[in-house]
Formats: structure tokens, sequence, C-alpha cells
């Protein structure tokens, strides 16, 4: 059993200075068949012009995760942080109980887009923090799996407050790469490229292409090929 998300069905808000594309129901879209998924709330593809961006506003009890494709974000709070996130990092913002914030594209001329990231905390409350990462371009061996962020901070990732993980997957043209779930849920968000899906519970196989995406149940195992260079975002959530 699989839980798929096109691209093309998305909620779409185009204010002008913000393109923004929603995964699941935010703002004024509002999908009763897309809440989430697991303890992933939010996934908006956003493309802010130079200059602007998103005025100080507050969040409390909330992971935020921003993953920059292209261009660079500025990041500001309340709370002191004030740095500049380039294409290939990975912030993340845990609110705790409150926090007030600012993302602007510091770019007069040159779009930025991310991908903004929420995801629900196990707990509530505590002090809000910052941290940010830069992915690396894997190593001689070829490694094509990068752990980003995930609930301890080991190895490199960035800590958050939810037992779940965010993985960037890369693959080259012929590669394969096979997932499994087994007790827990996954979700896999193509950000640029293509995959091929190969599910052990379905007949056929399921195509996806940049912004397309695929939830796994328990128990789900996927064989993943690409006839090109792909870059996803692998999700490793709770039951």
């Amino acid at each position: 059993m699989v839980y798929l998300r096109k691209a093309s069905a998305r909620g779409k808000v185009n204010l002008g200075w913000l393109d923004s594309k929603h995964s699941f129901s935010f703002g004024h879209y509002y999908d009763a068949n897309h809440m989430g998924f697991s303890a992933l709330r939010v996934i908006n593809d956003d493309v802010v012009q130079g200059g602007r961006g998103f005025e100080t506003h507050g969040h409390r009890d909330m992971e935020i995760i921003s993953y920059v494709v292209s261009g660079e974000l500025k990041h500001k709070d309340n709370t002191g942080n004030e740095y500049i996130v380039p294409a290939g990092d990975i912030q993340v913002m845990s609110a705790g109980k409150g926090i007030m914030h600012s993302e602007f594209n510091p770019s007069a001329d040159i779009p930025v887009n991310f991908l903004q990231i929420w995801i629900v905390p196990n707990q509530k409350g505590g002090d809000p923090s910052y941290a940010q990462k830069t992915v690396g371009k894997g190593d001689a061996a070829g490694s094509i799996v990068e752990v980003l962020v995930n609930q301890s901070g080991n190895n490199g990732a960035l800590p958050i407050k939810q037992d779940a993980a965010i993985s960037r997957i890369t693959l080259k043209s012929s590669d394969t790469l096979t997932l499994t779930t087994a007790s827990r849920k996954g979700y896999l968000h193509v950000v640029s490229g293509e995959v091929t899906a190969k599910l052990a519970s379905e007949k056929e196989t399921i195509s996806l292409n940049s912004g397309d995406a695929i939830g796994l149940y328990i128990n789900e195992t996927m064989l993943l090929s690409t006839p090109t260079n792909t870059v996803a975002l692998w999700f490793d959530l709770p039951e």
C-alpha cells in the first residue's frame, strides 16, 4: 500500500514574489486527503524572488527544516541567529516554546528555491534552537545516502525533537537503491531528476519526477532506479 503525491496535484499559491507548491494542506490551501504523512506535516516547494521573503513571524512546537535547492536564503531570529543558507545547505529551527524569525532572499535578482519542511515534535516546549549543515558531495566510494537530520544528532546529523530522520539520496544514471520501512513509515520526495520505483507489494512500477513523492507504510520494500542524475529526500518516520 502506498501514498502517491504527484507534483501537478499539489496546492498552488502565487503571490508574485512567492511561487509555492504545497504537498499538504497549508494556509488557505486545504485538502482533507493530504493533511500530512506520519509526523511530516508540511513540504512547501517555495521560489522567492530577489529581495523578497517572509517577514518576521512566530512559531511554536514545530521542527522547521529548510533545504535550499538553488540560490541563497537569509535566516534571522529573535534568539540572535542571523545566517545565509546557500544552495546545498540545510537548516533546522526547533521552535520550542516560541520563536520569532524571518526568511529572506538576500540576492537582488536571483530567485531562491527551497523546501520548507515541518515535522511535528514528540515533545512540546523547551528553548528554541537553530542549526545549519552543509550537505556533503559524496565520498570516494560513491556514497549516495547522507543523513541530514535525526533525533539523536549523531554522525553529523542535525537533531530534531522527533523519532524521525531525513536523508538526501543522490543517484547517478544506472544507480539503484533499495529502501525498506520495516515497522516504520517512509516518504520519498524527488527534488530533481526522475526515478522509477518498484514496490514489493505492487505489480506495476511507478515513475516519479521532480516534485513527485511517494509514501510507504510499514513492512514495505522499494527498489529505485534512474536514467539520469537524481536528488531526493527520504523521510524515515514513526508509524
